[in-house]
């Protein structure tokens, strides 16, 4: 389809492309909400990979086109794809607990995806499961994507492993609606995946985490919940500081950053913050991003609004629209957008 990205928003940067949010307007004059993977300036070394990566996304969103459970591609060109933008929520975010509804939604979406010869591949990410505002299911991110031109023993192997990845997701948020099918699959891995876990995983970790500094993280380290108490009570301190909120969010490494939101007067500096942490607690590491604002949007009790800032802080921001704010809470939010500090969305997975 021929047209025009305009952009809004960046959502990510990581070493494979830079991820956009805005609207994708073809020669008719009609506007669509769209998504720009962009890799026009990645290292010259990459670039062959993201291509890659870019026309294999495009061929298997263009074969599911019509499923119903995924989005459609807008455009692609040399350095960027452009594919559709859906209002949801990523698995990690929602948490559906005992939502039988939604994953009942999410195998349909994967059977569709199946019946047009498509293997997903990376399914073990909760951030490429979608939680969408009418609380269907849908498939994100389709980079890995194999398509088959037919239901091959090699189709039926990764076909096998998209649903066992699913179970592992229900798994974590409804085990009580498991079957005994499903229990039966969950432990039972094929004999590809324990080769590659015994063989080709260990070239693939030793290529993205030490060559590329890229990693992929799920699930929540203690620093937050055994450090972050002792951060904030030491950063309040600070004459001016009225109040701290520490969020994690995936690190490239094996554990999660802090992210401190830091409310005070104009007189606080981030070097100061940084200053009395170490002053007070040399044996802590200080957050990987603090961030002083001027207010913090609250609730109507006066409570920091944390839904809002673990957005912020796993960068997220695409999704804030899923939680209402007044007008007072968005005019802060928004300054605090303006200003924001990580511009990744690492996911931790595993098999």
């Amino acid at each position: 389809m021929s047209g025009q990205f305009e952009l809004d928003t960046v959502l990510k940067r990581d070493v494979f492309s830079t991820i956009e949010r805005g609207h994708w307007h073809d020669d008719a004059g009609r506007a669509f909400p769209a998504v720009r993977r962009r890799y026009s300036d990645v290292a010259w070394w990459i670039k062959p990979l993201a291509r890659h990566f870019a026309k294999r996304e495009a061929k298997a969103l263009r074969r599911a086109e019509g499923s119903g459970y995924t989005v459609p591609v807008y455009a692609l060109e040399e350095g960027w794809l452009v594919r559709g933008w859906v209002d949801g929520v990523p698995l990690q975010i929602a948490r559906p607990y005992g939502d039988t509804a939604w994953f009942a939604s999410a195998r349909k979406g994967l059977r569709a995806v199946h019946r047009r010869n498509i293997a997903h591949n990376d399914l073990a990410k909760p951030q490429n499961w979608l939680y969408t505002a009418d609380g269907q299911a849908l498939l994100m991110d389709f980079q890995l994507a194999f398509c088959f031109r037919r239901r091959s023993k090699a189709f039926r192997v990764a076909a096998y492993e998209d649903i066992r990845h699913l179970l592992k997701q229900k798994r974590s948020y409804c085990p009580e609606a498991l079957t005994a099918t499903e229990k039966r699959i969950l432990a039972r891995k094929t004999l590809f995946t324990r080769v590659w876990m015994a063989t080709g995983k260990r070239v693939y970790n030793f290529v993205t985490r030490r060559l590329l500094n890229y990693h992929d993280t799920e699930g929540r380290g203690p620093r937050a919940m055994e450090q972050g108490p002792r951060l904030a009570q030491a950063m309040a301190a600070v004459p001016g500081v009225r109040e701290v909120q520490i969020m994690d969010f995936p690190t490239a490494g094996h554990s999660f950053g802090l992210y401190a939101f830091v409310e005070a007067d104009d007189s606080v500096s981030e070097a100061m913050l940084r200053a009395e942490i170490a002053g007070a607690l040399p044996d802590h590491l200080p957050p990987e991003h603090i961030q002083v604002v001027e207010r913090l949007p609250r609730d109507a009790g006066g409570a920091a609004r944390e839904d809002l800032l673990r957005l912020v802080a796993l960068n997220q921001i695409d999704q804030l629209g899923q939680f209402p704010a007044t007008p007072d809470q968005q005019a802060a939010l928004d300054a605090i957008l303006r200003d924001r500090r990580n511009l990744s969305d690492r996911v931790r997975r595993s098999l």
